[in-house]
């Protein structure tokens, strides 16, 4: 999808969780909001080039808002509020193997949970989550989580209860680093939440691992990752 547009700067710092300071290139200073509640390790460094929008409301607090920022010499989406626009696009076009031709419905309930989306198909109902992944766990390995996160852990028991419920499952890591090759759990920084994903996935949960492109102009879904648990 396309990317509002962009302005450069360097971060100077990440704070408060919502918040992140960033240096112009004329040396002023401002504070943007930050979209993504994870730890961004890997990716919130002081000095790395970063790319912001500025929004047009002009009652918001904070009128600019952080969009990507480049590690290792490629732009990383952590706009953790467009990750379901990337899909939802991707599920549209039909870019997706094995998730081709179903009705797209959003943010839909599942349990206690909202799960991301709900697909529907003639009698084929699937319940798909979907998480964002800024973090690399080795040179070619993406991994999720980023932080322990229990919200995570208990969507992969939503889903497990959907599948023995007769419906399909998806579980879709986005990946946003150009250089991974597969996809693995965090194990290290989450080990309950690769546990569950690793009892998920043997009760019929479908793994998806989807990489992105991201450009200054566009994020989207060019290709799918395998999978190791």
């Amino acid at each position: 999808m396309n990317l509002p547009q962009l302005q450069r700067g360097k971060l100077v710092r990440r704070y408060q969780r919502f918040l992140a300071d960033i240096e112009l290139t004329d040396g002023s200073i401002i504070t943007v909001h930050t979209p993504n509640t994870g730890s961004m390790r890997q990716c919130a460094v002081a000095g790395y080039a970063v790319m912001f929008s500025r929004s047009g409301n002009e009652k918001r607090k904070y009128a600019h808002t952080l969009e990507l920022i480049e590690v290792d010499g490629a732009w990383v989406d952590i706009n953790t509020h467009r990750s379901n626009k990337v899909v939802a696009e991707a599920l549209r076009l039909g870019n997706i193997s094995g998730l081709r031709g179903f009705d797209i419905y959003p943010e839909q309930t599942l349990g206690e949970s909202r799960i991301d989306f709900k697909l529907q198909k003639g009698d084929e109902r699937l319940w798909l989550e979907v998480k964002n992944v800024t973090l690399m766990g080795s040179r070619v390995c993406a991994s999720f989580p980023d932080a322990v996160t229990e919200r995570g852990k208990r969507h992969l028991q939503e889903l497990m209860v959907a599948k023995h419920n007769g419906d399909r499952a998806v579980i879709m890591f986005l990946i946003q680093r150009s250089a991974a090759k597969l996809f693995s759990p965090a194990a290290d920084i989450d080990p309950a939440y690769a546990e569950q994903l690793s009892l998920a996935l043997d009760a019929g949960v479908e793994p998806y691992a989807c990489q992105t492109e991201t450009t200054t102009a566009y994020t989207k879904i060019v290709r799918r990752l395998p999978v190791v648990v």
